[in-house]
């Protein structure tokens, strides 16, 4: 996780980051909810690992969060299958004491597989049945401050194809990732797929990452850019993307920056293709524009055209746009 805020900057001013957030914690449609952070606090998190009544996968890149670790001991305890995977090539020493927690708990908790330069995924699949597909990890000391979602996905194609990669990497076997109905895998096909995502815009793109330091992104988005399609960019400010922001501001982008001690964060993944038209699509996950996100981390997100989940990004989208500080180079 990138960040450089201090202790102060995390804990000021609740009431602004919320006054960010959508109007709505979470929005349903028959198979999908999309959950908004920092509004729903994690409930929406917490009562899906509760929930769990037979199995329950958990892929974790970085898991500092106690309420969430006694919660999984929990179902453990209560006689559900708990199995959780956690990143060791970036994160162990973060995740050592859940490891240790969760292994004295009852929970088969392993490490992520080596092969990959880190498992940057975050996902929780309950009972079969739902997987909640995330942008944010376990991480309670950013939870007040942090722009993250996630889906909870019901689709049980979606979920079969989550469940056969988890279990690959639990026993650190080789897998070829499939897409099922909605999914998209680093290192997979994750570069290929957002990329025809960024160019299928006729109208609007509406983005929001934590890095902009992949150049074929930065190009796609330039490209849409001088085609004509508005691109609002809400990041962030780091000045390793300056480069990158400076281009996409010469194309005709605008780019929103808020400041390493503002009171949100831009830590979401977000692509918003052509909101509110019938063509709209929208992906949410775990994967950054990086080469090392798209191409060499194990990685997750979901591309859906569900209407409910797009009216959900495209208001908190927009509410962070206004939020920001416009960037002129």
């Amino acid at each position: 996780m990138f960040r450089s805020r201090t202790i102060a900057a995390v804990a000021t001013t609740a009431a602004l980051c919320l006054g960010l957030a959508a109007p709505h914690a979470s929005a349903a449609s028959s198979k999908y909810t999309l959950v908004t952070e920092p509004a729903d606090k994690y409930q929406a998190i917490y009562s899906l690992i509760n929930s769990a009544t037979s199995s329950l996968n958990m892929t974790m890149y970085e898991l500092t969060d106690t309420v969430a670790e006694q919660d999984l001991a929990n179902a453990a305890s209560r006689g559900v299958n708990v199995r959780v995977v956690l990143d060791v090539n970036r994160e162990k020493s973060n995740n050592q004491s859940a490891y240790t927690y969760l292994a004295g708990h009852g929970v088969h908790v392993v490490w992520a597989p080596t092969q990959y330069a880190a498992t940057h995924q975050k996902t929780i699949t309950v009972d079969g049945t739902t997987s909640a597909i995330m942008s944010g990890n376990l991480t309670s000391q950013y939870y007040s401050t942090s722009r993250d979602f996630a889906v909870l996905d019901s689709n049980l194609v979606d979920i079969a194809a989550i469940t056969k990669v988890f279990n690959a990497d639990y026993a650190n076997t080789s897998i070829t990732p499939t897409d099922g109905d909605n999914l998209v895998w680093s290192p997979t096909d994750s570069q290929s797929k957002l990329l025809a995502l960024i160019n299928a815009a006729t109208s609007t793109l509406g983005i929001e990452n934590e890095e902009m330091a992949d150049t074929a992104v930065t190009n796609a988005l330039v490209a849409a850019a001088n085609r004509g399609v508005k691109v609002h960019i809400t990041m962030t400010d780091n000045s390793s993307y300056h480069t990158a922001f400076n281009q996409l501001v010469a194309a005709g982008a605008v780019v929103h920056l808020y400041s390493a001690s503002a009171s949100l964060y831009i830590h979401a993944k977000v692509i918003d293709v052509d909101a509110a038209l019938s063509s709209h699509r929208d992906y949410v996950g775990s994967i950054n524009f990086s080469d090392y996100s798209l191409n060499k981390n194990r990685e997750l997100g979901f591309i859906t055209s569900d209407s409910v989940i797009d009216a959900g990004l495209d208001s908190t989208l927009a509410s962070d746009f206004a939020g920001g500080t416009n960037y002129t180079g």
